[in-house]
């Protein structure tokens, strides 16, 4: 009887080290590609943003041309649309900091 006591113990001590080694071996770990690839979206990410902003700041320019060498009645909806662009403008460079932000927070180490 106590030799089958013993090779109970002995079983479960050796069940209980090979499950609390899988445990150990199976930890969740940082995938360096993963974050890599993080980084280089949000990077494309930027510079479309920064391409995007130049658009639109194109497009604001040609906007107040318009105006400064129009004598048109449509002045109000020239204006607006001046106005609103601005805004788009403000909120992409907005983005924009938030990105470089991240961007510098994510830096890959080289």
């Amino acid at each position: 009887m106590r030799l089958s006591i013993l090779v109970l113990i002995g079983v479960l001590v050796v069940g209980g080290i090979i499950i609390s080694l899988g445990f150990i071996i199976n930890q969740p770990t940082v995938d360096v590609p993963q974050i890599t690839n993080q980084y280089e979206s949000l990077d494309k990410y930027k510079t479309e943003l920064e391409k995007i902003i130049q658009f639109n700041q194109g497009v604001l320019d040609d906007l107040e041309t318009q105006i400064t060498n129009s004598d048109n009645v449509n002045l109000d909806q020239l204006n607006e649309e001046i106005a609103v662009m601005k805004r788009v403008i403000e909120d992409n460079k907005a983005e924009l900091e938030q990105v470089l932000n991240k961007l510098s927070q994510m830096e890959p180490e080289s």
